[in-house]
């Protein structure tokens, strides 16, 4: 089987497993009445969204979880030692599990962060403090296995500008930048189908990085990412039947922390995730903004598709602009992976 095919087979089991998950999950869902709960500080018209079943994360990452481990066997059983250098083959495996890991790290400080919420009613969930405190430790985790499995270069890639050493400055600012890139994925996830769309997007961009770099498992991840994330969209575009909650966006976020690491070029998240960054940066924008004037707002509403909202664009709208913003990022990304 080529490579080409186990990928086409990877993103096809992903697709499929999340898209009929819905069919059972989202009436259980019903069933044990998890319904979104409706931000009052939000646009007036998404009041009618309330009680729309949410945590519909479980379906993709079911999905991704299956179609990447199904892709990792077929390719450690057939291919790659006719591929890849052994040394990078096997980092490149012990990177695709530890990423499974560190994503459904970050998938449970998410599913936490619901349960308070959704099952026991208490809002707003897990304070910023606390989230940041388990997030953090998430990514020393993983960070700390990844040295401990043999990596341990602190050389950051800077797009079109070169290779920096970082030293010991490296960990820190990982860990800040894998936090803060679960975060903005988690705010963009406030319009239905825009998550699933951004990340569907950003999911493809990286699965070509990975190919240009020979990192092949950590793609199979990617592949997944997007297999699954157009399941969910069956059921998560406009009219959203479901959302997929604090567990799903953070998953999903932890998801391209692992592919971006494990192909070694995490400040590619910037470009790939030009979108999530931009949602995360208007709202600390508009808080300074709104500090210094004394009171007056920047944008209508934040993050920043809001602001789009209230201006009169529809989601759908919104979601096909943020969805090409996505894609010129991804291009400028693949671009200056020539020059690694």
């Amino acid at each position: 089987m080529t490579m080409g095919m186990i990928v086409c087979v990877v993103a096809a089991i992903a697709f499929v497993v999340t898209s009929l998950l819905g069919l059972w999950l989202i009436p259980q869902l019903r069933r044990l009445r998890l319904g979104q709960n409706v931000s009052e500080t939000g646009p007036v018209w998404h009041q009618k969204k309330q009680g729309t079943p949410t945590m519909g994360g479980m379906m993709f990452i079911t999905g991704i979880l299956a179609a990447s481990l199904t892709g990792c066997g077929i390719y450690q059983l057939s291919v790659h030692r006719q591929t890849i250098p052994a040394g990078l083959a096997q980092m490149d495996l012990m990177k695709f599990f530890l990423g499974l890991l560190l994503a459904c790290g970050f998938g449970a400080v998410g599913f936490l962060d619901d349960y308070i919420k959704v099952v026991k009613k208490r809002r707003p969930g897990l304070s910023d403090r606390q989230k940041f405190l388990l997030e953090a430790l998430v990514s020393v985790g993983y960070l700390l296995a990844v040295y401990l499995a043999g990596d341990r270069s602190t050389v950051l890639y800077l797009p079109f500008l070169g290779k920096l050493n970082l030293g010991l400055f490296y960990y820190p600012l990982a860990i800040l930048l894998m936090i803060w890139t679960v975060d903005a994925v988690n705010l963009t996830d406030g319009l239905d189908g825009l998550c699933s769309s951004v990340t569907f997007v950003a999911s493809l961009g990286l699965m070509v990085v990975c190919s240009v770099l020979s990192h092949t498992t950590t793609g199979f991840l990617a592949a997944a990412a997007a297999g699954g994330c157009l399941g969910f969209l069956v059921w998560n575009f406009y009219p959203a039947k479901v959302f997929m909650g604090n567990l799903g966006s953070t998953f999903l976020g932890g998801v391209l922390v692992a592919v971006a690491f494990g192909a070694g070029v995490p400040a590619l998240l910037v470009l790939v995730g030009i979108v999530y960054f931009a949602e995360s940066l208007s709202v600390v924008i508009q808080r300074i903004y709104f500090r210094i004037t004394g009171g007056k707002r920047l944008f209508k509403m934040t993050p920043v598709h809001h602001h789009y909202e209230m201006k009169g664009y529809s989601e759908v709208k919104i979601t096909a602009i943020f969805s090409a913003a996505t894609a010129v990022g991804c291009l400028l990304a693949l671009l200056s992976v020539r020059y690694i």
